[in-house]
């Protein structure tokens, strides 16, 4: 499905034409010679085989910020690493103009046991600059990454946050005309994030060609001109940004209320001796309103904690909420469900929220059930202020059954 957009008459800076990629994925190792042997005499195959991109086709102009949009597994990082010519097609080809740098698996390359200082100039030969080159644009690498007083510590001691931020002040320093963009603007805090989009607004201006994959619809709609939908490795919509975004939200939000009963546990641990059960959320102009029906394997002695928290699609939380701030003790025992619905006023500034729940022991920290995105609720508001970070909203609402 597709939808009509002006189309640029500048030249094509990637070409994408029937793309196919399939994965070898094997099965079981033979536990013996003998087993190995009888499966090949029945030519029996020692895989299966995983379709993850199916006859993809589309084209980029040069200069356009491109977003290509898909739920976790449908193929969209698959794509961009065979654009990136990381993987080589099964079938089709890609055609690309002009010298191109991936900000994808950043820091591939580094070295745990040089320093940071060395791993620049590492990091900026893989890119292909000259040590005379790194070494006019260190001192502006550097301070980008915010690591001025780290530079001298070997990497192994980095979070893995400050050795993504050190990779990606490198690749900022190179001249390409086409930049493969991977979830990169979630790295960092919030004044390293403002850099980010500070430089995506500049590679605009600069008539670059930008590959963006993201899971924050706001983004992609700031940035992007054009986008396509990834679904099954497939393209099942291309056009605007809005317009392919408003199609993404659909996948998790055909309804206005999303009912998470069914959803596959990813995302999750804990030891489950009490339990989400099912999860509804939804947003009105006014209210966020999340019902969470608990339930349990055994009896825990005493009462949980259930926490609520609302996530950008980045994975930054911009509200939270528990049981305990609002007093309540919550019993769960087996085959005694309890709902509990949260109402938080809607003043938020995305476009989506993601949901997730945490149950606890109240008297310790033992924790029985993390979800991370157990639902996605989109916002009806159009015109929505600049989001809004807190704890615990002033007219928020806890109701227990």
């Amino acid at each position: 499905m597709s939808t009509p957009t002006t189309r640029s008459t500048k030249p094509s800076a990637i070409t994408v034409d029937s793309v196919y990629k399939d994965f070898k994925l094997p099965k079981e190792k033979s536990s013996s010679l003998k087993s190995t042997l009888v499966n090949m005499a029945r030519r029996q195959k020692g895989y299966t085989l995983q379709h993850a991109l199916r006859g993809v086709s589309f084209d980029i102009k040069e200069g356009e910020f491109f977003g290509i949009l898909g739920r976790n597994g449908s193929g969209k990082s698959t794509l961009l690493k065979i654009l990136a010519h990381i993987y080589q097609p099964t079938k089709g080809s890609v055609t690309t103009k002009g010298k191109m740098v991936p900000f994808i698996e950043l820091g591939v390359g580094f070295n745990p046991d040089l320093t940071g200082r060395e791993n620049v100039f590492l990091n900026g030969a893989l890119l292909g600059f000259s040590r005379k080159e790194i070494e006019a644009k260190y001192d502006e690498i550097v301070a980008f990454a915010e690591l001025e007083e780290f530079m001298d510590q070997k990497l192994k001691n980095y979070s893995s946050g400050m050795q993504v931020r050190l990779a990606f002040s490198v690749a900022t320093q190179s001249q390409a005309d086409i930049l493969l963009v991977d979830e990169v603007l979630a790295v960092g805090d919030a004044e390293f994030q403002r850099k980010c989009y500070n430089y995506f607004k500049s590679l605009k201006k600069h008539n670059k060609t930008v590959v963006f994959v993201s899971h924050s619809m706001d983004a992609v709609r700031e940035f992007c001109d054009r986008a396509v939908l990834i679904v099954d490795g497939k393209v099942a919509f291309e056009g605007t940004a809005n317009k392919t975004a408003n199609e993404y939200l659909k996948l998790f939000n055909d309804t206005p209320d999303q009912d998470n009963s069914q959803a596959e546990d990813q995302s999750r641990w804990g030891n489950q001796d009490v339990y989400v059960k099912t999860v509804k959320a939804k947003m009105s102009p006014k209210n966020v309103t999340v019902s969470i029906e608990l339930d349990a394997k055994k009896d825990v002695g005493g009462p949980v904690v259930l926490g609520l928290r609302l996530n950008d699609m980045a994975g930054k939380v911009l509200a939270g909420t528990n049981t305990k701030q609002f007093e309540q003790k919550v019993l769960v025992k087996p085959g005694a469900p309890k709902t509990l619905n949260f109402t938080l006023p809607n003043v938020f500034g995305e476009a989506s929220l993601a949901v997730g729940t945490t149950v606890r022991l109240d008297e310790d920290t033992t924790i029985f059930d993390n979800w991370d995105d157990i639902a996605i609720i989109n916002n009806p508001n159009e015109k929505m202020p600049y989001p809004v970070i807190f704890k615990q909203a002033d007219g928020s609402r806890l109701s227990v059954k």
